[in-house]
């Protein structure tokens, strides 16, 4: 998964993508990172943890106690704003829609998270 989602790396920014030629959202990168299909109906703001947790579950990701390098993070990255990140084991991997990029930012998100999924 941290391979995966390196290979993004650079890709820029675009909300609902989901190819790096063309751009991916936090989702996007998750859905090539992880090898997943994700709904295109999600919101780009105001989403629910409980439902991120669902499509978590039934893309047949594992529950995490603690996150680890290659895990999935779901972070509150704002009020009513949702984002998800891949930790890399130097930081974490993410579509950030400041820098319109792709990045890894060193270190643990600064974000509260609400939920970590991963491969068994």
């Amino acid at each position: 998964m941290v391979r995966a989602a390196r290979a993004c790396l650079g890709a820029r920014f675009r909300p609902h993508g989901r190819d790096p030629a063309w751009g991916l959202d936090c989702v996007g990168l998750a859905a090539r990172a992880f090898g997943i299909a994700v709904p295109a109906d999600y919101p780009l703001r105001g989403g629910r943890p409980e439902r991120v947790a669902a499509f978590a579950a039934a893309a047949g990701l594992a529950v995490r106690a603690a996150a680890g390098p290659g895990d999935l993070v779901l972070v509150r990255s704002g009020p009513g704003q949702l984002h998800l990140v891949v930790l890399t084991g130097r930081g974490f991997v993410h579509a950030d829609a400041g820098l319109r990029r792709v990045v890894e930012v060193p270190g643990r998100p600064a974000w509260p998270a609400l939920g970590a999924w991963g491969r068994d």
